[in-house]
């Protein structure tokens, strides 16, 4: 019985940490678009999750645990934009460093690391019923 509780608590964080990550991709996506407010304020910068192995000791086992956000240093993208606000002497605005084709890739993984953690702790939530129904048999 302890290795059911030792995988439903494995995929917990699991769970937890894909939940964190698909946050920040939302994040993401909903400032791709966002320039900055005066000519030469810098836009919103992409942020990237991290994620450590921690052993839980209890479980003799290591789970998943989000760390500190960082930041993608990648340059921003400029369009040619000489009416907005933001725009520079030569006329263009600094916009994210957000690929919308890569945050959707990166959420449809994420989904499915969450959904197959999910699955971990649906079946051995099952077989753990199972294992008592046979018990109290």
């Amino acid at each position: 019985m302890n290795d059911f509780m030792t995988s439903i608590k494995i995929a917990g964080s699991g769970l937890n940490a894909q939940s964190a990550r698909m946050r920040v991709i939302a994040e993401n996506m909903a400032n791709a678009d966002s320039a900055g407010n005066a000519p030469g304020d810098d836009p919103y910068r992409r942020k990237i999750p991290t994620f450590h192995a921690i052993l839980n000791n209890e479980l003799n086992a290591y789970e998943t645990r989000v760390g500190r956000l960082s930041y993608d240093m990648s340059d921003f993208s400029s369009r040619y934009e000489p009416g907005h606000p933001a725009a520079d002497e030569a006329g263009y605005v600094k916009y994210p460093n957000v690929d919308t084709l890569v945050e959707t890739m990166d959420m449809r993984e994420a989904q499915r690391t969450y959904e197959a953690n999910l699955n971990v702790v649906t079946v051995s939530r099952q077989m753990l019923g199972r294992t008592l129904d046979i018990l109290r048999g």
